[in-house]
């Protein structure tokens, strides 16, 4: 066994895609040799991508895979051999495919094994099947590599014939396939495996590379090719410099990982340079200027101990000139028109304010079944209003519904026009600007918060009456339309709408009950739809959110399922009553009265007869019906009133004097008893017994 390497030489990958291809190539190529009995159980693979290479050193590669004793199935007996025990031609058919001449040799059928597999007795061929080479093997399995390469757009070019056209992400001009030492003779893209690559295009001391063996590939690209192959060593390089240039300057990088992935992506020998830019640009707001930095440059912003941009900057350049004034000063050049336009953005957008720009939201489409932007932020502003006033204040009605017709205006500046990712920031710098207050500024910022998982939610109470009235009218609307997310596909970001409004009304402190929310919403829209199945799918889409959500938050799905399926209204309940869910289950009465209560519910639903509130003392004969509802009279009252103070766990904890009177009832008292009026009293203690039972929670849930 020798050590393996494999390298793709091509034109530059696109970048935000570069370290998932590498890590896919290399692993594919592990598993196909694996797969063919050409590793050995603790070879591994270190997988390499730059710019224009894609490489895989696999350990502990065998030259050739081990030959293997396998158990051919043939066919049935019935099919192959004749009433005397002779091979049917459809047999001799089958050896000969094999390899095996059975009709020169005869002995050969008397070799061969029958076993019955379950149906029939079928005949078996012991045969020896030759181990893959290298060469076979390393073929397949870069063929699969290729195929299954998680390409984003793939490139059909030109190869060198001038005739055949191959498929690829990016042209590829060179192979590497080395086994130790030795050329392993494969081909791919119309290349054939040698044991030469390239280095860096400028700075390489040596072009080609003649690569000594497999293990030799890193340190030689590092020494002869000014080239560190590995994304994550680059990667951790150009940390290294950032952190050390910045703090140079005493300041520090702005924290990016996407761009971090994407710069490591761009260069072969990263060299960080220090940039600047004139100071009067910092009178943008910092939010404008580090974007146009990180998107059109892929530079790194510094910010001083405060948080505030600097007018200085870090490049990561791909070369290392001696003299880099010339490349820092060809970045200075290139960044300052770039600043000078969001400059020119700022100025320009607060000639006009924010509520004269409204009119001009009608003439931006939001959908062409929901109308326009403009008809949008209307009904947002009618649904801020009319959360607000349930919570009973007027005065946060006025704000939230100004705050909501604002909330959408920087969507038709110049600055958000470039720059879409600004949306709400730059409405709330704008809004500063006119003097609005800051509540309202920031409510505008806001309101597209929380915008992912474990985003921050609105800072004020105007913020987050405008979130959940823009997150509320989003999901109604589309749901009002028929566009519900399917599978995988959820264009509108639908589930995380709800999460968004979920985590709201459970951690923004709206008490507010879900279904009236949702009716509210609904009665905004006027086009024509079935309004009780919407509300009813919007219900459903939201608990189904909501269960999934408290499931990753660590409770169980007895503990979700028993408290979810009240469908308790009051969201911001919930975790008060999976934490008395949790506490009731550790009593040692809970599993016999969660049984009881799931034998009650089954008795009730089977009752044919509607079962009429109250129980008639007089009609209580046997013992054990008298002590339920004794127990029952005591108890009621005292999980009623921890209930209505909120005390979910007390309310619970009370129910477990229940269990001896409920285990006396089952094991002594007909429920179905011949008298009529018995039985309906009966029925009636147990729905009181049952209503008792699942205030906080469907106990029943919590049965085995």
């Amino acid at each position: 066994m020798s050590n393996l390497l494999v390298e793709l030489f091509v034109e530059e990958l696109p970048p935000k895609a570069l370290n998932k291809l590498g890590q896919a190539f290399s692993q594919t190529l592990l598993d196909g040799l694996k797969a063919q009995g050409l590793t050995a159980a603790d070879s591994s693979v270190t997988s390499y991508a730059s710019p224009r290479r894609l490489a895989a050193h696999i350990t502990k590669v065998a030259a050739k895979a081990d030959d293997k004793a396998v158990a051919q199935k043939l066919m049935p007996v019935s099919v192959g051999l004749d009433a005397d025990g002779n091979a049917t031609p459809a047999l001799l058919k089958k050896l000969a495919a094999l390899g095996v001449d059975a009709s020169a040799d005869a002995s050969v059928v008397g070799q061969l094994k029958r076993e019955h597999d379950g149906k029939a007795e079928v005949l078996f061929l012991d045969l020896t099947v030759a181990g893959a080479t290298l060469a076979e093997g390393l073929q397949k399995a870069l063929d699969e590599a290729i195929a299954k390469l998680p390409i984003p757009k793939v490139m059909t070019y030109q190869l060198q014939d001038g005739w055949s056209n191959v498929n690829f992400v990016r042209p590829a001009h060179g192979l590497v396939a080395l086994h130790g030492s030795e050329i392993v003779p494969i081909n791919t893209l119309g290349l054939t495996a040698s044991n030469q690559t390239q280095g860096h295009r400028f700075e390489a001391t040596k072009n080609p590379i003649v690569l000594r063996d497999a293990d030799s590939y890193a340190e030689q690209l590092r020494q002869d090719g000014a080239v560190i192959p590995g994304f994550k060593e680059r990667r951790d390089e150009i940390t290294r410099q950032l952190e050390a240039a910045a703090s140079k300057l005493k300041l520090r990088p702005i924290e990016d990982e996407a761009l971090l992935d994407e710069v490591t992506a761009l260069v072969e020998r990263p060299n960080v340079l220090v940039g600047q830019f004139e100071q009067e640009f910092l009178a943008v707001p910092q939010e404008c200027l580090i974007l146009t930095m990180k998107a059109n440059q892929k530079y790194f912003p510094l910010l001083d101990a405060e948080g505030k941009l600097t007018n200085q900057f870090l490049i990561v350049s791909n070369i290392s000139p001696a003299d880099p004034s010339a490349v820092i000063g060809g970045n200075e050049r290139v960044v300052r028109p770039r600043l000078a336009d969001a400059k020119f953005f700022f100025e320009q957008d607060r000639k006009k304010t924010l509520e004269s720009r409204i009119p001009g939201l009608a003439k931006v489409v939001y959908h062409n079944k929901l109308g326009s932007q403009g008809e949008r932020i209307a009904r947002v502003s009618a649904i801020a209003n009319l959360v607000a006033t349930a919570l009973g204040d007027q005065t946060l009605a006025a704000q939230a519904s100004q705050a909501a017709q604002l909330a959408k205006a920087d969507l038709v500046t110049d600055m958000v026009g470039e720059f879409p990712e600004l949306q709400g920031i730059m409405g709330r710098y704008y809004a500063q600007h006119e003097g609005l207050s800051d509540d309202i500024a920031y409510a505008i910022e806001d309101h597209y918060r929380p915008r992912f998982a474990g985003d921050e939610l609105p800072r004020n109470r105007i913020g987050l009456v405008v979130a959940l009235a823009d997150k509320l009218e989003t999901l109604a609307g589309m749901f009002s339309i028929g566009e519900k997310p399917t599978g995988e596909k959820d264009p509108f970001a639908l589930r995380r709408h709800a999460i968004g409004i979920l985590r709201i009304l459970t951690e923004g402190g709206l008490s507010l009950p879900l279904d009236t929310l949702l009716e509210q919403t609904l009665s905004v829209f006027q086009h024509a739809f079935d309004h009780a199945a919407a509300l009813q799918a919007l219900e459903e889409f939201i608990f189904d959110r909501l269960s999934g959500s408290l499931r990753d938050q660590g409770y169980s799905v007895q503990e979700v399922d028993a408290v979810l399926a009240l469908k308790p209204q009051l969201l911001g309940d919930i975790a008060k009553r999976l934490e008395a869910v949790r506490a009731f289950a550790s009593l040692p009465e809970a599993a016999s009265l969660a049984a009881a209560n799931k034998r009650v519910g089954n008795i009730l639903k089977k009752s044919e007869s509607a079962i009429e509130a109250g129980i008639d003392p007089a009609l209580l004969h046997e013992d054990a019906e008298k002590a339920l509802a004794q127990s029952l009279s005591q108890v009621q009252p005292q999980a009623q009133q921890a209930f209505a103070a909120g005390d979910y766990t007390g309310s619970l904890k009370a129910l477990a004097a229940l269990k001896e009177p409920v285990d006396a009832f089952f094991d002594h008292v007909m429920v179905n008893a011949d008298d009529p009026a018995l039985k309906a009293n009966r029925l009636a203690l147990l729905a009181t017994l049952h209503q008792a039972m699942n205030q906080v929670a469907d106990l029943s849930r919590l049965a085995a």
